[in-house]
């Protein structure tokens, strides 16, 4: 009877962690077939969102994974009757203090996931942290790169990222201001400016509105100021600005208003 005991007992020590095992891999693979049927079965996500995505979809199979590994050797160690209460309370001791020694790592990982799962920004945006301007082209977990127009790369760990203006999150605004002429009538100008928006309708290059024409803005010292403006896509106004100033100046030159600049006079006192 103590021989069949003991046989039992060996073989419940061998098949149940094989069990355990098995089941632990069938749970780990539904749940990886849940979470990417989940994050990846949008076709007509755009490529940035698509990289979030990603991202968020690989921590969430590591925590399932590393879960999974931990639950199975504990469920092992247990039907091999190991105090295991005693192993969770040391694990716990030494998770802190692991955490004291690596907690700028900690941070970032954390702080990388709240920009991920937050969507402060993404690859492609353009953004500003501590007076280095640029775009996006890498974000992780613990570091993220911006890349200004003269090529320079800036690395950043996460939880530095505590204030970023990013320019992408809305459209912008292309302003120009037109110096006309106090010998010009207002009338007249207005009307030209009227008519020149509905010659350019269409032209701008990347505009997300109409073109507006606000009228007189200000009277300066030697001209009167009239403001034109457009709705642009993000970091696209530098060039809508550089057309409807071209455009403006020839278009208003061809009904002979003068476009002036602003001038200083000087006198000599005799």
């Amino acid at each position: 009877m103590k021989l069949f005991n003991s046989v039992t007992i060996q073989l419940e020590q061998i098949i149940f962690p094989i069990i355990y095992v098995i089941i632990g891999f069938i749970v780990y693979k539904l749940l990886k077939k849940l979470v990417n049927k989940l994050m990846l079965n949008n076709t007509k996500m755009k490529k940035q969102h698509q990289q979030r995505a990603n991202t968020i979809r690989i921590v969430i199979l590591n925590v399932i994974k590393y879960s999974v590994v931990v639950i199975i050797i504990l469920a092992i160690l247990a039907n091999f009757g190991v105090n295991v209460k005693s192993i969770v309370a040391g694990l716990g001791i030494t998770t802190a203090i692991l955490g004291l020694a690596f907690q700028d790592l900690a941070k970032d990982l954390i702080a990388g996931i709240s920009i991920i799962t937050e969507n402060q920004f993404e690859v492609g945006d353009i953004v500003e942290y501590d007076g280095f301007m640029g775009e996006v082209v890498f974000l992780g977990l613990k570091t993220t790169r911006i890349k200004d127009y003269r090529g320079a790369v800036k690395i950043i760990a996460n939880h530095k990222l505590d204030t970023i203006i990013n320019y992408s999150l809305n459209n912008y605004l292309a302003i120009i201001d037109l110096r006309i002429s106090y010998s010009e009538n207002p009338d007249k100008v207005t009307r030209a400016l009227e008519e020149i928006k509905q010659e350019l309708k269409g032209k701008i290059p990347n505009a997300t509105g109409e073109i507006q024409v606000w009228g007189l803005d200000d009277f300066e010292d030697s001209n009167m100021r009239y403001r034109v403006v457009v709705e642009t896509k993000s970091q696209e106004h530098y060039e809508a600005q550089r057309i409807l100033r071209s455009e403006f100046k020839k278009r208003l030159d061809e009904r002979n208003i003068k476009v002036t600049c602003q001038q200083i006079e000087v006198t000599h006192g005799k």
